[in-house]
């Protein structure tokens, strides 16, 4: 077991559901993050857990940080397409510039796995009926772009005391602690709830998803999977590919059924420059590692469902919070 683990980006929204779930586990989490979302929402009086306020650029901050760890899980980066609206330099600094440095310092301390969070958008459009590990990655955006960027920085500092596996998920959906409403089936459902109405742009567009805990679920196999089954292997992870209109539609039967006040709810289009299309094929997770997702999207917008009725999102339309650019605009980030 590689007892002693850093999380970069643990206070984000993926992070925020994955080191409880370590913690209870057993493993000591330093969660290492730059706090732009703060940090209420982890369990910060646990004895097991350690937080620093840091930014993966400082790579000497990190170096220190990463000390005595055994392995390196990396969320961090400003993510998802849309943050790049924000600021190239931003962007650039954070999500290409600072990783191979990072890789570095953790090898000098000693880390046994680097296991890091790449993206399945790196495909950008393919209309290939199944898009593998080995498709060609057509970048759409500086996100999808660095993100491939830096797969082969850490495949070029692995060796027998250095484990690293990459991983590509598919767009994540759920309920966390630290929510996020700007990710596809979390805008419609929260669209649903809030407005009565879901506004869909474009819908023809194929979309991989993966629920939030089949996530969690994945860093926790990368990190303790047989070196020799995940040493420089890149992992494709989604579940259930779905058109933007076939989400709008389960979230409207969803929605319709666990709030019958809320029906009808109706579906309108309108036109899209986003045009990322790719369907994924996930069966090498499958068959090296025998790893298989097994919550839907359906259950993702029950939850979210179940949330919304407890009054969990309050102002979920207009706080910052739930809404990565908005927040980083906000803290003057960008």
């Amino acid at each position: 077991m590689h007892k002693n683990v850093l999380v970069t980006g643990g206070a984000g929204y993926c992070g925020s559901q994955l080191v409880p779930q370590m913690l209870d586990l057993g493993y000591n989490v330093t969660v290492y993050d730059i706090m732009f979302f703060g940090c209420d929402f982890l369990p910060q009086d646990h004895p097991n857990l350690t937080i620093v306020e840091g930014d993966i650029r400082d790579t000497e901050q990190f170096a220190k940080a990463v000390a005595g760890k055994d392995a390196v899980i990396n969320l961090a980066c400003i993510s998802n397409d849309a943050s790049f609206e924000l600021d190239e330099d931003l962007s650039t600094t954070v999500n290409l510039d600072a990783f191979e440095p990072m890789v570095i310092a953790a090898k000098a301390a000693g880390v046994k796995r680097f296991v890091y969070a790449s993206s399945s958008s790196v495909y950008g459009v393919s209309d290939q009926p199944d898009v593998t590990e080995d498709h060609p990655l057509v970048p759409l955006t500086l996100y999808n772009k660095y993100k491939g960027m830096c797969e082969p920085l850490l495949q070029k500092h692995t060796d027998d005391n250095f484990v690293g596996v990459i991983f590509r998920p598919a767009t994540v959906c759920g309920q966390a602690r630290r929510q996020r409403l700007d990710l596809s089936v979390n805008i419609l459902t929260n669209h649903a709830i809030t407005n009565g109405k879901i506004r869909v742009f474009g819908g023809s567009q194929l979309r991989p998803n993966l629920h939030i805990q089949d996530y969690c679920d994945l860093c926790k196999l990368l990190l303790e999977a047989p070196a020799e089954k995940v040493q420089n292997e890149i992992f494709n992870c989604g579940f259930q590919n779905m058109s933007i209109m076939e989400i709008a539609e389960l979230v409207k039967s969803v929605v319709e059924e666990l709030m019958p006040e809320k029906a009808p709810i109706s579906i309108g289009t309108e036109p899209t420059d986003d045009i990322r299309s790719y369907h994924i094929n996930s069966d090498k997770i499958g068959r090296v590692l025998g790893f298989q997702p097994s919550h839907s999207i359906e259950e993702a917008i029950r939850d979210l469902v179940t949330a919304f009725r407890d009054g969990q999102l309050p102002d979920s339309m207009d706080d910052i919070k739930y809404y990565n650019v908005k927040t980083l605009k906000g803290r003057g980030a960008a």
